[in-house]
């Protein structure tokens, strides 16, 4: 187990909050900012709306295809965006991805990430080698959120 068991990354990106909002809202678009090389597509398309919604994105890893449930756990548009992945038809197992914006002006977004895995127990964590991800791969998801957008 590591100490930290969280990364939070941060990128001014050169567009509006609605832009971010319209891109990370959108599962059918998380695959234009991973930086995995996981996400292949959304299983179902609409944008997340409230906390207490699942998605589920179609991933592909070492061992193959598989699906992930993404649980909303926090919600307040165009401000902050938070899921709690788990393996599709399972509850959440700790680990999460939160985004959050902060408009700068009218066509400059802070946008901040984190990933949070201090909610995993030991067996877990060593079961599925956390972190999946490390800081530069963060900041690889907002590059690419960046390219999306700008």
């Amino acid at each position: 187990m590591t100490e930290t068991q969280k990364y939070t990354v941060s990128r001014t990106i050169n567009a509006s909050i609605d832009q971010v909002w319209d891109v990370i809202s959108n599962p059918e678009l998380h695959k234009e900012f991973d930086s995995s090389g996981r996400v292949r597509s959304d299983e179902k398309s609409n944008r997340i709306q409230a906390t207490g919604e699942v998605f589920t994105m179609n991933m592909e890893g070492p061992n193959g295809a598989y699906k992930t449930d993404n649980h909303v756990v926090g919600y307040n548009e165009h401000k902050l965006l938070a899921w709690a992945t788990a393996p599709a038809g399972q509850d959440p197992l700790g680990w999460q991805w939160v985004w959050e914006l902060n408009s700068t002006d009218s066509d400059t977004t802070e946008v901040s990430l984190t990933y949070d895995w201090s909610k995993v127990s030991d067996e877990m964590q060593k079961k599925f080698n956390l972190p999946l991800l490390d800081e530069k791969e963060l900041e690889d998801s907002l590059a690419n959120l960046a390219a999306a957008v700008e």
